[in-house]
């Protein structure tokens, strides 16, 4: 029997199938998510190269993000896979650190997103099926946002971008009352329902300081209003609130991807430090199982 069988009938016989099924799992979880990588930084280069058209919407904010997380987990997932399948310590390491940081970081952004979100929402029209929203109900920290030029600016370009109100532009008085309205429509597309005007659209009593900002003309509208930004908010407030929903099945899976690869990790330690019989044992090199592989197809070769 040649020496290199020898070894690896020994390392098997050392290691039951019981404990070399995490490595197993989080070899092939990580297999998964290497692959899962490629489409999402696929999609970060399409949004960056998506040409005038990208940077007209809110699609350009997600270039950064997408390409961000496309390379780490791409990375994470490439030191996992190596680490668990062939069972490197160092690898593993970095995998194990690397994934704490993931779950710390998405935990504490998830916090911090809840915590700004929680105040804000809707307050009823009579006789009308929509809502309308004001800024005064958002948190500090984003009514400090909306109202920053360098933060609305962008943010007003999303909402131009979106085509919200061409799509009501049409509408009738009856409209109003039978259909309702988005967050950014019922706040940048019209003047509030509490607005009154007289002959030639000039308000006719003092009231809400929106009902002078409001202006019929397409490229105007109520866009530079306190009720869009707010609408911006509000739309904001929901969409955050449906994606915690993703962040927290994300979370429990890194936990549980985390656990296999403590487990992964253990193993890969106790082969590096034990041999057969309790003695110990000098370790093969990183790559002996990458040469072994090598030789093989050679001999077969030839």
């Amino acid at each position: 029997m040649k020496p290199e069988q020898q070894i690896e009938n020994a390392m098997h016989d050392q290691y039951p199938h019981r404990l070399m099924s995490s490595n197993t799992v989080i070899g092939y979880l990580n297999l998964v998510t290497l692959l899962a990588s490629i489409p999402i930084i696929g999609a970060g280069l399409w949004v960056a190269h998506g040409g005038s058209a990208a940077a007209a919407t809110c699609e350009s904010a997600l270039q950064a993000p997408l390409l961000a997380i496309g390379f780490i987990v791409l990375l994470v997932s490439l030191a996992g896979f190596i680490g668990a399948r062939y069972h490197v310590t160092w690898a593993l390491w970095l995998y194990l650190l690397a994934m704490l940081l993931l779950v710390v970081a998405l935990l504490g952004v998830t916090v911090f997103g809840l915590a700004v979100t929680a105040a804000g929402g809707g307050r009823p029209v009579p006789g009308r099926p929509y809502q309308e929203f004001r800024v005064t109900d958002y948190s500090a920290w984003l009514q400090k946002r909306v109202q920053a030029e360098r933060y609305w600016r962008p943010a007003l370009a999303c909402v131009v971008g979106s085509r919200a109100c061409p799509r009501i532009a049409a509408w009738t008085p009856l409209d109003y009352l039978q259909h309702s309205l988005t967050p950014i429509q019922s706040g940048c597309c019209k003047p509030p329902t509490s607005c009154a005007y007289g002959p030639g659209g000039v308000p006719v009593q003092p009231q809400d300081e929106d009902c002078y900002r409001w202006n019929n003309a397409p490229g105007i509208l109520c866009y530079q209003c306190d009720s869009c930004k707010a609408g911006v908010l509000e739309q904001l407030r929901r969409d955050w609130h449906s994606i915690t929903l993703l962040n927290a099945v994300l979370l429990v899976l890194l936990i549980a991807i985390y656990s296999c690869g403590c487990c992964a990790f253990r193993n890969a330690r106790r082969a590096d430090t034990t041999a057969p019989y309790g003695m110990s044992k000098i370790n093969p090199r990183w790559d002996y199982f990458w040469s072994r592989w090598w030789n093989g197809q050679r001999e077969q070769l030839y």
